[in-house]
């Protein structure tokens, strides 16, 4: 659905919740019009839901809100991050990659992009713990994937020799203020040199020379985990946690009620975090069990 050049995604059965496609570097010139547009709209949706953009963080709406979070870099010059936003490990893990022959450019989105990326994704089906949903992508779903915003896309690539084994790509939005890393992904192979710590480096110089302010690494935290590897690792790479508000439109009184009520979330995030916590490692050990990986591949 396509609403004033926006891409509108449904998701959701009990509650149907719009959003923009690509919500963390789109959003809403006028959010009245798209609000006013989607209660005309034939299909059946409950609630529009937007962020605000960087760097305002005090709400400028009226409709109702809750405080989502974002990891964000400031960014200024790439030598003040290097310098004095990073801790050593980043840094030296970075050099690493440089040592052990990993080399780092900016790469257009053609078919030698596709086919590294497939090789990539389809490197193994477990990855942080979980079943990887892009397991044995193909080179038709990798052009979809890769292609989105292409106009306002940056595509960065690591390489050993001539063989593609990490790859980040950058959405800016409109205004070139910030950039949101959509996709950061490296062989498992290929860790002990580093290429997703060259990666973010590079990430954050390609920002720089465009003289873009703010890097966004999608969340901080998920839900009501409050902390794992992952956060971790965007912290020691300068990237805070940021909360903005995220506004909630109800379209329909079943909106209005399921938003009171907490039932635009998912289920899992009801669950105590101490039980999640318990579920992961039990899900994490059976998929190590299942796939026969080692905790380093996990």
């Amino acid at each position: 659905m396509t609403i004033l050049s926006k891409e509108i995604k449904l998701s959701g059965r009990l509650v149907r919740v719009a959003r923009l496609d690509g919500d963390k570097y789109e959003f809403p010139e006028d959010p009245g019009q798209i609000v006013a547009t989607l209660r005309n709209c034939r299909s059946r949706i409950d609630l529009f839901t937007f962020l605000q953009p960087l760097p305002d963080v005090t709400p400028r709406y009226s409709y109702p809100l809750e405080w989502d979070n974002l990891a964000v870099l400031d960014i200024s010059t790439f030598e003040n991050w290097w310098n004095h936003q990073i801790r050593s490990f980043p840094r030296n893990r970075a050099r690493q990659a440089e040592k052990k022959g990993v080399a780092l450019r900016e790469i257009p989105c053609d078919e030698n992009l596709l086919r590294g990326i497939c090789d990539i994704y389809n490197e193994c089906p477990i990855r942080q713990g979980r079943k990887f949903p892009h397991y044995g992508m193909t080179m038709a779903a990798a052009r979809e994937y890769a292609r989105t915003f292409l106009d306002r896309s940056i595509f960065i690539g690591a390489f050993v020799e001539d063989k593609l084994i990490g790859f980040a790509k950058l959405v800016t939005d409109v205004t070139r203020t910030q950039a949101c890393m959509i996709h950061i992904l490296s062989m498992n192979k290929h860790r002990d040199k580093a290429p997703t710590n060259a990666l973010i480096a590079h990430s954050v110089r390609a920002c720089a020379s465009r003289g873009i302010s703010y890097l966004v690494y999608e969340n901080f935290t998920y839900g009501k985990k409050q902390g794992d590897s992952l956060s971790r690792f965007k912290e020691v790479n300068g990237f805070r946690r940021v909360d903005v508000p995220r506004y909630y439109v109800p379209l329909t009184p079943w909106g209005a009620l399921a938003f009171k009520t907490g039932l635009h979330h998912r289920l899992w995030d009801r669950v105590p975090e101490s039980v999640a916590a318990n579920l992961r490692a039990w899900r994490t050990a059976w998929y190590q069990k299942k796939y026969q990986l080692n905790t380093e591949t996990l």
